[in-house]
């Protein structure tokens, strides 16, 4: 649930709260000095990851500190505040850990972590991202295609769509009843979008395993569609021949369409989409068309993508 801000204030226009509540890192991301002050991250334990190739698939941009990426976040089964799900999540265990492949697919199979991580060599990808609220982070994360798992499981010539869904437990998520949304939360791509080299199954960042907030153990990264659609924790992916329900399309379809890319012609009801301010700086920046990857534009020829926002 987002909360609502008066007429005349716009979400892309206020600044990250853990930012006035820190005025030296404010100060120093105004002045663009290096620096880092840790702030608390008790559900963020990770390990290193071994054997991790550099990709190809990089961006010549200024990395956003590991400390922003992993206390300003969104995971709404643990808290709507951003800074919530980073003092909260470490109720979520992440092992023993399954994931549940199946639907219209020739070869069904249940994974654990051991498996996922076998699937393909795991390399680390630089990726830039846009959030619908208008702010936008670059993220060095670990992982491997998605297509290399779809590979596996060999859908059949009647899949179109993939289908996600996150854990859901409430006794591992304690304030899942403040969301404001239905759970589990679910999202889709259609299987040539899934099937796209930039689409990554994520199992680490910054060199290491996924900390809980950023979501553990295994999570999808869709770097030309908004945030929300880079669904974590996820447990079940199901190949289907209907387009599949998303949950912030269920929450409000008006403000949240299936497809998502990043597209600075169209705005949210609540504020501009042409502007972003990446986090950590002061100054916003122009948004790029399906932010700045155009090499999935071929995925959407002939469509509207105002209509099919």
């Amino acid at each position: 649930m987002l909360i609502r801000k008066p007429a005349d204030l716009r979400h892309s226009d206020v600044t990250p709260k853990q930012f006035y509540l820190n005025r030296r890192r404010f100060l120093a991301a105004s002045s663009a000095i290096a620096g880092a002050w840790a702030l608390p991250t008790p559900a963020g334990a990770t390990m290193k990851l071994n054997n991790v190739t550099k990709s190809g698939y990089t961006v010549n941009e200024k990395i956003t500190p590991k400390d922003d990426i992993t206390s300003y976040n969104n995971y709404y089964e643990f808290g709507t505040d951003k800074a919530d799900p980073s003092h909260y999540a470490n109720t979520l265990r992440t092992s023993p850990w399954q994931v549940v492949v199946g639907g219209l697919v020739n070869k069904p199979k249940t994974y654990d972590l051991d498996s996922i991580m076998k699937i393909a060599p795991l390399e680390e990808r630089i990726y830039r991202h846009r959030c619908v609220e208008a702010w936008s982070i670059v993220v060095p994360w670990i992982g491997f295609p998605l297509a290399a798992l779809l590979k596996q499981v060999d859908p059949n010539t009647n899949a179109k769509y993939v289908a996600f869904q996150t854990l859901f437990d409430k006794k591992q998520m304690p304030l899942w009843n403040r969301a404001g949304i239905d759970l589990p939360y679910v999202e889709g791509l259609r299987l040539d979008e899934a099937m796209h080299p930039l689409a990554l199954l994520a199992v680490g960042l910054y060199g290491e395993t996924l900390p809980n907030q950023n979501g553990a153990p295994f999570r999808l990264v869709v770097p030309w569609k908004y945030g929300f659609k880079s669904i974590k924790s996820i447990v079940k992916i199901t190949l289907t021949d209907k387009q599949p329900p998303t949950t912030w399309n269920i929450a409000n379809a008006h403000e949240y369409g299936f497809y998502s890319n990043v597209n600075p012609a169209v705005d949210h009801p609540r504020w501009t989409q042409a502007q972003e301010r990446r986090l950590g700086e002061l100054f916003k920046r122009k948004t790029l068309m399906f932010n700045g990857y155009p090499e999935v534009a071929s995925l959407y020829t002939g469509m509207d993508l105002r209509k099919n926002y």
